[in-house]
């Protein structure tokens, strides 16, 4: 044979666990670049975009656990947009706690145009050939009547 035989398939866990590391890094890769989009929907606290991150890394029916970003990713994600002027913060009160609500600044208007841009241009065409590779129901027309 080609040499072949002495090597053997991943067990089940091992593919699991390499799905997992796949899998995170994908989500990861987008973490600044998401927090910045949602910011530039609307004026939000770093709860709220905790909250909504939670949702964005549920994977329901995925074999793997994703932990969210928690406190301790997303405050500095903020204060480092914040220092570069991307976004910005102001102190309001909700309910009886003073709470530090951010904003986007007209850079970080710009950089989201940019990033749009660059996906409109650069990058959209392998998205969609990957999304429809990654989702065939869409691609064999699946599902319709």
């Amino acid at each position: 044979m080609l040499g072949l035989e002495n090597e053997t398939a991943p067990s089940d866990r091992e593919a699991r666990k390499f799905d997992e590391k796949i899998i995170k890094s994908f989500m990861r890769g987008f973490g600044k670049t998401m927090i910045l989009w949602m910011i530039s929907k609307e004026k939000i606290h770093g709860y709220e975009i905790m909250r909504r991150l939670e949702k964005f890394y549920s994977l329901e029916g995925a074999h793997c656990r994703i932990k969210p970003p928690g406190p301790s990713v997303v405050y500095p994600v903020l204060h480092d947009l914040e220092k570069k002027g991307l976004i910005k913060g102001s102190w309001e009160m909700h309910g009886e706690k003073r709470v530090k609500y951010y904003e986007i600044t007209p850079l970080g208007e710009a950089t989201i145009d940019r990033i749009r841009d660059i996906m409109e241009k650069h990058v959209s065409k392998i998205w969609e050939d990957f999304w429809r590779d990654i989702f065939p129901s869409e691609r064999d027309g699946e599902g319709e009547e």
